[in-house]
């Protein structure tokens, strides 16, 4: 598709969204199967020699984890100083900044053409440390304490990520005269379904938009783009490669905003899931315009 086909893609969705909120609020329980589909999508277009070449340059996969639990946390931490929110906003900034990188950041990799390998695996492991780290980093922070629920978070990985990936392995293994007919359908799936995905969150949370100031606008924008912009000059210092420094910037900046609502409205209050609520909505936003500069490189 061309280069611009995601932007006007979650352009209509946002306004079909706005104009028909209780519409789009029906397909609140769809995101993880469109997410769980998308993914077996990447799974039949992975290469195993993707894989072994990452497991031979493990400083990629522990550098991308490192600074995902490092800068975000600390960024959420100075902007939450800088723009003086009240407590609830604070709090929901630091539960966001903790959260470990996103599914959507292994659609974005696809569809910008990272390396989508190193994506993935980078999802497994921030998800896995995220039982320890997420609380910990709360707490450092905020002076929270929280529990997230181990198993459940273990069982959303598993069914939203690694099943669907490893099914579209053995669909790539058992069905390879078919393989190249098949891939050229998957992108443009993936970029209806994040657009899709994007309207329905911004119809879950068009009332939590009412709280919304400018502050709190720019300040998760700037969470996001300087997290973008550190993550690739990083992987930039150490002379990755250009696919390597795409996919190091997108884990890095892309949280995991459902975990933060999620953990947000189960230990606190609807105020503290805003920042999480429209973080949701702007790193994908923001992720198309990765897509708009690198998808053709």
């Amino acid at each position: 598709m061309h280069k611009f086909s995601l932007i006007l893609l979650i352009f209509i969705f946002l306004i079909l969204s706005f104009t028909f909120p209780s519409l789009f609020t029906e397909f609140k329980s769809s995101i993880p199967y469109l997410l769980g589909l998308v993914m077996f999508g990447m799974g039949a277009s992975l290469q195993l020699q993707e894989i072994k070449n990452i497991l031979t340059e493990p400083k990629w996969l522990f550098t991308t984890v490192i600074l995902q639990f490092s800068i975000m946390p600390f960024l959420a931490f100075l902007l939450v100083v800088i723009f003086d929110f009240p407590k609830e906003i604070a709090l929901g900034f630091i539960i966001l900044g903790s959260c470990p990188g996103g599914t959507a950041s292994n659609v974005i990799a696809y569809i910008c053409k990272a390396n989508l390998s190193l994506s993935i695996l980078c999802t497994f492991l921030s998800t896995a440390l995220a039982v320890f780290f997420t609380p910990a980093l709360i707490f450092l922070f905020a002076d929270e304490n929280i529990d997230i629920e181990i198993l459940s978070l273990i069982k959303s990985t598993f069914f939203i990520v690694f099943l669907p990936v490893v099914c579209g392995i053995l669909m790539k293994i058992f069905i390879r005269n078919k393989e190249k007919t098949l891939l050229k359908f998957f992108p443009l799936f993936s970029e209806i379904s994040i657009a899709l995905i994007i309207g329905i969150i911004f119809s879950i949370n068009i009332d939590s938009f009412s709280n919304l100031s400018l502050n709190i606008l720019v300040a998760v924008a700037l969470h996001n783009l300087i997290g973008l912009f550190l993550g690739f000059l990083i992987a930039s210092f150490f002379k990755f490669p250009m696919d390597v420094k795409k996919t190091v910037a997108i884990e890095v900046a892309m949280q995991n905003s459902g975990l933060g609502m999620t953990l947000a409205l189960m230990h606190f209050t609807k105020l503290v899931a805003l920042p999480s609520a429209l973080f949701s909505l702007w790193h994908n936003i923001s992720a198309s315009g990765l897509v708009y500069f690198w998808k053709k490189k």
